[in-house]
């Protein structure tokens, strides 16, 4: 008896060796070579796993950049920090960094103080679940619900809820991943450029009275910002203005004429034109395209900028042949604007 249970221990083990070495030789033989610059792009990558980037999570980008099928900078979480890590671990040239770079935006303003309510809403927390019954709890079926999904699904911690009940995006943070925007069930929120710094934060298309019955700063379609931009470039379009940002110049003037504050600027004051003296030749092409008349000056003599009149479109900024004007944000205490954005807000 004793002797058949050893005799089966020892054939057991000995088939378990035998085994396990024919899979030893096997994984040596059959294994795939790994390219050591996919194991080093994975651990440059932020580890979100988040497919912002259209790829099945870190390890999936990482195989698609060393085959180059993907480029260096496809991780919108990790940013140009990252893209640049991985352009040297790939041994290609630097990403430039680009001050164009994407920032997701709230294009609502209809928080708790400023929308109405049609009901109350008691089910499960999501902005998505709510939508879900009767379109959401506000009488504006257009606005931000905020429950905060875009928060939860944020990768890199960027968004907070205000008081108000609005999203509130840090836009040092945001790597314009867009995953808000995919989660946003009542898409109020937007990639913009970071260039573009007036926004038209409403998205209903109601009609005014329609509008002005639930919410004190949605857009009413008056039509003063179309009458006030000297651009052309914006135009309301169904009940609602939008802005064209091919023509848009960021003068902010649409920002100062909106009588319900719906259309507003990233900053709270405008950039002007400033001239260089030094530089300045005096060839007067600034002041012969500068669409307000605000500059001034005779030929071969140095111009003046009259900034009570500038509006910060920066056409003579890209008229000068000799880079004799820059651009300079006002110091806010300097403009009324300041106090009107600060009272909206």
């Amino acid at each position: 008896m004793a002797n058949s249970i050893l005799t089966s221990i020892l054939s057991m083990g000995g088939l378990g060796l035998a085994l396990g070495g024919g899979l030893a030789i096997a994984f040596k033989k059959l294994a795939v070579e790994t390219d050591p610059r996919e194991e080093a792009v994975i651990g440059a990558l932020p580890g979100a796993n988040c497919g912002a980037c259209g790829y099945p999570g870190c390890s999936g980008l990482a195989k698609a950049i060393v085959e180059g099928k993907a480029p260096v900078n496809a991780c919108p979480v990790g940013g140009a920090k990252v893209a640049a890590v991985i352009a040297e671990i790939m041994g290609v040239s630097g990403v430039e960094s680009s001050e164009n770079r994407l920032i997701a935006r709230v294009l609502c303003q209809g928080g708790t103080s400023k929308a109405k309510y049609k009901s109350e809403y008691h089910g499960v927390t999501t902005c998505k679940a709510a939508s879900m019954v009767n379109d959401g709890p506000k009488a504006c079926s257009y606005a931000c619900i905020g429950f905060g999904d875009c928060v939860k699904v944020c990768p890199v911690d960027a968004i907070t809820m205000g008081e108000d009940g609005l999203p509130i995006i840090d836009e040092d943070k945001c790597t314009g991943c867009g995953l808000c925007v995919k989660e946003c069930p009542k898409m109020v929120i937007a990639l913009t450029s970071s260039k573009n710094e007036v926004h038209v934060r409403c998205r209903a298309t109601m009609k005014a009275k329609d509008t002005r019955a639930v919410c004190s700063i949605g857009c009413i379609a008056c039509k003063m910002c179309e009458k006030v931009c000297p651009f052309d470039a914006i135009h309301v379009i169904n009940n609602v203005a939008v802005i064209d940002y091919e023509k848009c110049r960021n003068c902010m003037l649409c920002v100062e004429k909106c009588p319900t504050k719906t259309i507003t600027s990233a900053f709270p004051t405008r950039k002007k034109a400033v001239i260089i003296e030094e530089k300045c030749i005096g060839c007067t092409l600034c002041a012969k395209h500068c669409p307000v008349n605000a500059i001034t000056g005779e030929v071969k003599k140095v111009h003046v900028v009259n900034q009570d009149l500038c509006i910060g479109c920066s056409i003579c900024v890209e008229k000068c042949r000799k880079d004799a004007i820059e651009m300079v944000r006002e110091a806010p205490q300097k403009n009324v604007l300041s106090k009107a954005h600060a009272a909206s807000n």
